[in-house]
């Protein structure tokens, strides 16, 4: 059973595998040029695992403890992840123990995979979904970790690097406006941070933004709503 939900699930991740190890390296560059040991990176990619907040964290560590602000910006940030626990909700329904790491293990690309693909009848299904949360969070896991001893022995300017995880969500920007006929989540989003960003400047304007953009979203739903 095991073994043939993982022969299921592997080729689905192998995709995945490419984008997050190059992540993950960079992550664990990052990490190394900030002064952080090796353990730092695999640990936060073992026990947090959260991509783009992993990012995010490093200037929490090195800034002056705030803690309801590091609470907030990270509810913010993965904010997401409420809605897709909700879809999954029958997904995940009599997979047993693996339920709790198919929570904790959950990303977008794993939610991707998991909530398009229906693995083949002879295959069970919480264990094809185990095993792609896995691997994946083995090849983010791998990259911190690769990144993060290479960067004892191999030494540039890193000046910069940090900036792969914008580059990461203006593509995923790009693609969304191509894709879509709808414009406005987009723009609302771009205008939001924009304001933000005039008025509280670019150390603050975060979670603002976010909530702006959070109010906005509800406004148009409940006006849509009423319309109907």
């Amino acid at each position: 059973m095991k073994t043939k939900a993982f022969k299921a699930a592997f080729p689905y991740t192998i995709p995945i595998a490419v984008g997050f190890l190059f992540l993950g390296m960079s992550y664990g560059f990052l990490m190394k040029s900030k002064g952080f040991s090796f353990w730092y990176p695999v640990c936060m990619s073992l026990f947090i695992y959260a991509g783009s907040m992993q990012f995010v964290t490093v200037d929490l560590l090195l800034s002056a403890f705030n803690l309801p602000a590091a609470f907030f910006l990270t509810l913010m940030v993965n904010a997401r992840h409420l809605f897709y626990g909700i879809s999954l909700l029958e997904k995940y329904k009599n997979t047993g123990w693996k339920k709790l790491y198919l929570i904790f293990g959950m990303c977008d690309e794993t939610f991707s995979i998991n909530c398009a693909v229906t693995p083949p009848a002879d295959v069970d299904r919480g264990w094809f979904m185990f095993f792609v949360t896995l691997l994946n969070q083995i090849y983010w896991v791998t990259g911190s970790a690769l990144g993060a001893l290479l960067g004892y022995v191999i030494h540039f300017n890193t000046t910069g690097i940090e900036f792969v995880m914008t580059a990461l969500f203006v593509v995923m920007f790009l693609n969304q406006w191509e894709e879509s006929s709808e414009h406005r989540p987009a723009l609302i989003g771009v205008g939001a941070s924009f304001v933000c960003l005039m008025i509280f400047g670019s150390g603050q304007f975060l979670l603002p933004a976010m909530a702006l953009i959070v109010a906005c979203f509800i406004f148009l739903k409940s006006k849509k709503e009423a319309a109907q």
